[in-house]
């Protein structure tokens, strides 16, 4: 059996950033799956759910309310290995397109007080999982360390 695209990624040269995984064409349309990477692979520690958990309320909701990509996100999620997320978007980009709209998300959660959204039983079916202040933190860190100062290296994957 061949190995999928991201397993031929080398992981051990990754660093955080945002980068194009792979463009798909469904049904003669366009869609792009972003790897954004929030902890360097195998170097940091790995995120724990609860803060994943926070985090991935906190931007599906940002995105499927956005004024621009409502209608274009297909998905967000975490990655099995708690190094980052999966966001889905119809259409065809590149990893510096979507740095604004990645920059405007991830200073919505940085900043983000009160209930998290879908936080109740009735609408998550491990909604004790949480932890805000660190989703936070983690949020202002990818901020600051990623796309703030976003250089070459965070935009495509070591070759």
């Amino acid at each position: 059996m061949e190995k999928i695209a991201s397993f031929t990624v080398d992981h051990l040269r990754l660093v955080p950033g945002v980068y194009v995984s792979r463009i798909d064409n469904v049904t003669g349309n366009p869609v792009t799956t972003f790897d954004l990477r929030m902890t360097r692979p195998n170097c940091e520690p790995v995120m724990n759910t609860a803060e994943i958990h926070t985090i991935e309320h906190l931007a599906a909701t940002f995105l499927r309310n956005h004024k621009d990509f409502a209608d274009k996100t297909i998905y967000f999620g975490p990655m099995g290995c708690r190094t980052g997320f999966y966001l889905i978007l119809s259409g065809e980009y590149q990893s510096k397109d979507i740095v604004p709209l990645l920059t405007e998300m991830y200073q919505f959660m940085a900043d983000f007080e009160g209930e998290v959204p879908g936080a109740a039983a009735k609408d998550c079916g491990n909604y004790l999982d949480m932890n805000l202040p660190m989703a936070k933190y983690l949020s202002r860190k990818y901020l600051n360390e990623v796309l703030f100062h976003i250089t070459a290296e965070q935009l495509n994957y070591p070759s």
